[in-house]
């Protein structure tokens, strides 16, 4: 059998398939569909200090093959999910990785100290790239400055292994990529929504409340893949890859892109078991190819 088992920082995974925050909740709202213990990680929902109400209704559009969602990181608050819901998800039998959200760096700082000092949070993904507030978000990953300073200051008060995500609505993704890097992070993951907008026809008037959101799915996957092996040319770091991610074909197109592992999105939203199924299908896959681990495919395109 081969091995599956990847490394992110000081994370030790068993497998490469991660699930992404904001399409997984917090992993217990899929534990009547799959083994949870299988994944190798799952990346909650996007927490803030306070409680987020999100932004007003309606707030997500099918597209063709994707979908566009402007939920406003929804959450009841840092507070709320360390309380309520850590306790009863802490001790399944996989990384639990928090994504951090915030409006100013003294937010972000806010957070990440009080998740720094839970004991089965192995690993946090740093926000810089949500592309639905007003504020915040986004604003940290489009600039090399920006998203160095925050990426810092988060680097100075939390001591595990820092993964930061990065917004695909730039001009030079590699840039920021070497900038967080230059900052701290262990890791980064990419690339999150694309903005996008929707309109109804009939009625004249945007679907989406806030106009423009975050395109995911199948659509972006060709960009995605290109944004995956830019970045892994450009750091040393290692490189966690999404975007359209379906099935165990396109996981295994992103490593060989550069990504030493992947995250499950949109697809969760179609098929609840498809993270399992890729686990499976990249096994299958390297036994067929006679492989005999994971890590012999990252990065390994042949481009001769």
């Amino acid at each position: 059998m081969a091995d599956l088992s990847v490394k992110i920082g000081d994370l030790q995974l068993k497998n490469p398939v991660m699930t992404a925050s904001g399409t997984f909740g917090f992993g217990e709202e899929f534990a009547d569909f799959i083994d949870l213990n299988r994944l190798a990680g799952i990346v909650v929902k996007g927490l803030t200090p306070k409680l987020r109400e999100g932004n007003p209704y309606p707030r997500m559009a099918e597209t063709a093959s994707g979908m566009l969602n402007t939920v406003g990181l929804q959450n009841r608050g840092v507070d709320y999910f360390i309380n309520h819901i850590y306790p009863r998800i802490k001790d399944l039998d996989t990384h639990i990785i928090v994504n951090v959200n915030g409006s100013t760096v003294e937010e972000y700082i806010e957070v990440t100290k009080k998740i720094n000092k839970l004991a089965n949070v192995p690993a946090m993904e740093l926000n810089i790239s949500c592309p639905n507030v007003k504020e915040g978000g986004m604003a940290f990953g489009v600039s090399c400055p920006s998203a160095m300073a925050v990426t810092k200051a988060v680097r100075e008060v939390y001591d595990r292994t820092l993964i930061v995500k990065l917004s695909p609505n730039v001009t030079a993704i590699d840039d920021i990529a070497i900038a967080v890097e230059e900052a701290g992070a262990d890791a980064v993951s990419l690339v999150n929504t694309f903005l996008g907008m929707a309109i109804d026809a009939e009625k004249q008037k945007p679907i989406l409340s806030t106009i423009t959101g975050g395109l995911s799915g199948p659509a972006i996957k060709p960009i995605a893949l290109r944004m995956v092996w830019q970045v892994s040319q450009a750091v040393e770091i290692p490189v966690i890859g999404m975007g359209g991610i379906m099935d165990a074909t396109d996981a295994i197109e992103f490593i060989l892109a550069g990504a030493s592992a992947i995250q499950v999105g949109t697809a969760n939203f179609i098929d609840p078991q498809v993270s399992v199924k890729i686990i499976e299908g990249i096994d299958e896959y390297l036994e067929q190819h006679d492989i005999d681990s994971i890590a012999e495919l990252v990065g390994a395109l042949n481009i001769d």
